[in-house]
Parts: C-alpha cells; sequence; structure tokens
C-alpha cells in the first residue's frame, strides 16, 4: 500500500492511495457555507461522494451522470459515516469540507481504499484550515481506515482482490478508527454462511489489517 499526499495541487487536501492494484484519488475540498438544512447553526458538514472512472475496470463501465446506481449511493454513504466519525462535533463553522473519492483503478476493496485514504485529505484539509486561520485549531480527533477480509475455500483472507471478490464464500468490510474501536461491520454469506468462530476470525484478521493501515497513514502524514 502507498499514501501520495498533495497530489492534487488545486484542493485543500488529497491522497493517492494504492492497494495492490486498486489505486483511489481521494480529493478534500473546503467550500463556504452549509446545505440549507444546517444553516443558520453555526456548524459545518462533512460528505463523501465517490464514482469509478470507466476504465478503472476490465470491461468499460459507462460513467453515471443523470441517475447514481444503488452501488454508488451506498458506497458514497459508507465513505460519509466513516469519515465523520473523525470528528467528535461539527463545530469549525458554517463550512462543508467535500470528499470526493475517484477510483483510477479497481481490483476489489475500491470502497475500503477510498475510506483510509479520504481520511489522510482530510486530515490535510483541516489543517490547511488552521494555517489559513479559518480554524483555531483542527476538529479531526481520530482517523478512521477500512479492509476487506473474506473466506474463500474455507480459508480466512485479508484485503481481497477482484479474483478473490468474486468467488469468496463470505464478504466484509471492516472500518475502524486509529482508537481501536469500530466504526462500521458489514459482513455478508455470499455463497455459504458463516459461523461465530469465523466472524472471530474475519474480525481478529481485518483488525491486524487496520492496524498495518493505520501505521502507514501515520507515517505518510509525518513526511
Amino acid at each position: 500500500m502507498t499514501f501520495e499526499r498533495g497530489v492534487a495541487p488545486y484542493a485543500e487536501g488529497s491522497c493517492l492511495i494504492s492497494f495492490g492494484a486498486t489505486r483511489v484519488l481521494c480529493t478534500a475540498s473546503v467550500e463556504e457555507g452549509v446545505p440549507g438544512w444546517r444553516r443558520g447553526s453555526g456548524e459545518g458538514w462533512l460528505t463523501a461522494e465517490y464514482a469509478m472512472l470507466p476504465r478503472a475496470t476490465r470491461t468499460r463501465t459507462s460513467r453515471e451522470r443523470s441517475q447514481l446506481g444503488g452501488r454508488t449511493q451506498e458506497i458514497q454513504r459508507l465513505i460519509g459515516r466513516s469519515v465523520r466519525a473523525m470528528l467528535d462535533d461539527f463545530k469549525f463553522g458554517e463550512f462543508t469540507v467535500k470528499l470526493d473519492c475517484d477510483v483510477l483503478v479497481a481490483d476489489g476493496g475500491t470502497r475500503t481504499a477510498a475510506i483510509t485514504g479520504a481520511s489522510v485529505a482530510i486530515v490535510d484539509a483541516f489543517a490547511w484550515m488552521v494555517r489559513d486561520g479559518l480554524l483555531p485549531k483542527t476538529p479531526v480527533k481520530r482517523r478512521v481506515a477500512a479492509v476487506s477480509v473474506g473466506v474463500i475455500e474455507g480459508e480466512p483472507r485479508l484485503d481481497l482482490d477482484y479474483e478473490e471478490d468474486v468467488r469468496a464464500e463470505v464478504d466484509m468490510n471492516v472500518v475502524m478508527s486509529s482508537e481501536g474501536r469500530f466504526v462500521e461491520v458489514q459482513g455478508t454469506g455470499e455463497h455459504g454462511t458463516f459461523d461465530r468462530g469465523q466472524l472471530d476470525q474475519l474480525l481478529e484478521l481485518a483488525i491486524a489489517g487496520i492496524r498495518a493501515l493505520d501505521s502507514a497513514q501515520l507515517h505518510a502524514l509525518s513526511e
């Protein structure tokens, strides 16, 4: 895995993350104002969008122009929930931080890579607000990271690529904070069922993977 910060020079925060062959460009943009339902509260907002380039996949997929597909909406909501867990509150004034996660190459785990790279971009975006005098201190209290795990031929696997993902008996996405607390766990028996022992095994595998991701985030942010 690699994290490249500052790859989008006009964005307040950006990170190009690679999970194996999967590559996702995450940019965080700071805009004045908040959605109408938030206006007048004195609080800000953090939201996310997700998209996949037409040739990010092995065969071309059409751009989602007029209406987002159900999968895209689900992933956007997951990313948004995950990155909002980085904050205890939204008391950073009426600013909106808009996160864009664009998949350049998809080889499984695009949503987990997006969350992990987005965390770095958001840390940098709020740091920019502090440097620019818009905030006295960053509202970021923790980072988040995510990884996929699954069962293939009865064996637990970490960070499934595309070939593994399509034949996994069990597929799970796990999001955790840098404090070691769960943000979200999504698990499905795709081609079978799983018992409590397998669930515990998968969670332990995911925790180990997320610890490695958290260390890589820290290293990238210290550079």
